[in-house]
């Protein structure tokens, strides 16, 4: 029978913390315990302040367990068209910070030691149609990105699906649940207090700071760390009108012949490809199954519908796993912005970092981390991601009602080669 809960699961499930009675005060709340909010909290707890971090459910059952394990440099709008809207240096600024993202993440895994299948393994983005190859063939240089034309695509790829592609050299790859363990670990070591099953209800903010309403009491805090990304809700209505959530969906194969694996994934790469409604996927850790992931329908849908849309369109891209069984079917909510940027900032003592468009696990880590620096005055925790600013859509409140005919949209370039 096919589980419902992310195959990262298997090997590090959420943490079951027992909640704890919650302070009168505290120097700094984190709303939301995945990357971005534990990351805001580390370096304010190890400054030696007080740090308590509300979590709705249980630390990890959000999107930062729910993930791919991909890690890229990526921002999504190109040079030309950031420099359009911020000016070159601006411009510049933005992709350098997608860069660094990625580095601190193997920085913070190697110093803090956290096991969690790290590899700097690369990506390959394959072309689902000649223009898209094209556009590959332009950025491409030979060092950071190479070009791979389609007569060498097996050499990165066990599929005929494609154009060839680009090999992105730094993107790399871990297991999301058990780097989100290792990163609670490390917050609850430094004296942060984690209250499970204790969501934010209300923030009210004073000149002195911010009153944060529980259903078990109320905290005064000094600064708030919204770390919610996808999954804000009601609790910050000027926040969710800038955020929009959108279901990503995964599925994990029942374990495989290792030599299917490595013929499907030579290199062992993560992969990717072109389409505007984007599949992605990759080898377990372990190279042992395949992981499947994208968008599979216009509205949300449940794991079981999901499962079957995922395991066709990985048969069209991998004929050979067409009787591969499914033994994982999961999603999570992704944050995006209307500008397809990621975000970072404060509102008088409210603090956050969200939007990260699917790089979340390199972002959400590196934005989280800068914005808790912040609340320190630390200026190490500037960041040009902080400059512009962050967009809302007129009649939209947090529901993307627009959402269906989006991917509907979208779906038909993709099938038109546009």
């Amino acid at each position: 029978m096919t589980k419902t809960t992310p195959f990262w699961w298997d090997h590090a499930p959420p943490a079951p913390i027992e909640r704890p009675p919650l302070p009168k005060t505290a120097d700094l709340v984190v709303v939301g315990s995945g990357y971005t909010g534990l990351h805001a909290a580390l370096p304010v707890a190890r400054a030696g302040r007080s740090v308590v971090v509300l979590e709705a459910g249980q630390p990890g059952q959000g999107c930062s367990t729910r993930n791919g394990g991909q890690i890229s440099t990526a921002i999504k709008p190109g040079l030309a068209t950031l420099a359009r809207r911020h000016g070159a240096d601006t411009a510049r600024a933005i992709l350098a910070e997608g860069v660094a993202s990625r580095r601190f993440v193997e920085r913070f895994v190697r110093d803090e030691g956290i096991a969690c299948d790290f590899s700097a393994c690369g990506r390959f983005h394959a072309a689902a149609h000649p223009r898209a190859f094209a556009a590959l063939a332009r950025i491409a240089d030979g060092a950071r990105i190479t070009l791979v034309p389609r007569a060498r695509q097996h050499e990165e790829l066990g599929t005929d699906r494609y154009h060839g592609g680009a090999v992105f050299h730094d993107h790399a790859a871990l297991d999301p649940g058990r780097y989100h363990a290792g990163l609670l670990d490390r917050v609850r070591a430094a004296g942060a207090l984690i209250a499970p099953d204790t969501p934010a209800r209300t923030l009210d903010e004073d000149g002195a700071g911010v009153r944060v309403g529980t259903p078990h009491g109320a905290i005064r805090a000094r600064d708030v760390v919204l770390a919610t990304n996808g999954y804000g809700g009601p609790l910050s209505p000027w926040h969710r009108a800038r955020i929009v959530p959108v279901g990503s969906y995964l599925v994990a194969t029942e374990p495989l012949a290792p030599d299917l694996v490595a013929r499907l994934f030579p290199t062992g790469r993560i992969a990717s490809d072109s389409r505007r409604v984007v599949y992605y996927y990759r080898p377990s850790p372990d190279g042992r199954r395949v992981l499947f992931g994208g968008r599979v329908s216009a509205g949300e849908v449940a794991p079981q519908v999901s499962a079957r849309r995922l395991h066709a369109a990985m048969a069209d891209v991998f004929p050979e796993l067409a009787g591969a069984a499914i033994s994982h079917s999961w999603m999570g909510f992704v944050g995006y912005s209307f500008d397809t940027l990621p975000h970072t900032g404060r509102r008088g003592r409210i603090h956050h970092a969200m939007g990260y468009c699917g790089s979340g696990v390199g972002m959400a880590s590196y934005l989280g981390m800068k914005a808790g620096l912040r609340v320190l005055d630390d200026p190490a925790g500037e960041t040009a991601l902080s400059a512009p600013d962050f967009p809302a859509r007129p009649l939209y409140r947090g529901r993307p009602w627009f959402l269906p005919a989006m991917v509907e949209t979208y779906r038909l370039l993709d099938r038109l080669g546009l």
